[in-house]
């Protein structure tokens, strides 16, 4: 079987800061020709986006994507509403989790698989400050312990 590469395009960093993420899916996106070639380049931003579900379908909304340079008029809005392709079931069973209070389903990752644009979305419950605090402590004292094991 041959191997797939990945190569990350954007990451959205405060997304496991900011939400306990329970489940992870990867899923396409329907993207213009300029859109992908802008990403080729190894620039957009997915920090502010997050995923919506109408009409049985599910959008990634606020992800900015920056224009292509030499695609002239036929180029493309950096910011709109983007279509996940998903299986009818995933969108069911993600767009009910999201009924659920305080959950939410926000972008990961985007990134290359092969040829094809692909974004990792998780489920995620909201944090609040105090857990955000807790959980920085955590990982400082973690980072303490592998220290002092190290010596």
């Amino acid at each position: 079987m041959a191997q797939t590469t990945r190569k990350v395009i954007a990451t959205n960093r405060q997304a496991r800061h900011n939400y306990h993420i329970s489940d992870t899916l990867e899923a396409g996106i329907e993207l213009f020709g300029s859109e992908v070639k802008s990403l080729r380049s190894g620039s957009a931003s997915i920090s502010e986006a997050f995923i919506s579900f109408e009409n049985r379908q599910a959008y990634l909304v606020g992800a900015h994507i920056p224009i292509y340079p030499q695609a002239g008029i036929d180029n493309h809005e950096p910011i709109r509403k983007r279509r996940l392709l998903m299986s009818r079931k995933q969108i069911a069973d993600w767009g009910q989790g999201t009924t659920a209070k305080g959950y939410s389903v926000v972008p990961l990752k985007l990134y290359f698989k092969g040829p094809w644009v692909k974004v990792e979305i998780g489920l995620g419950k909201g944090r609040k400050d105090y857990d955000k605090r807790h959980k920085i402590k955590e990982q400082d004292q973690k980072r303490e312990m592998q220290r002092v094991f190290r010596r």
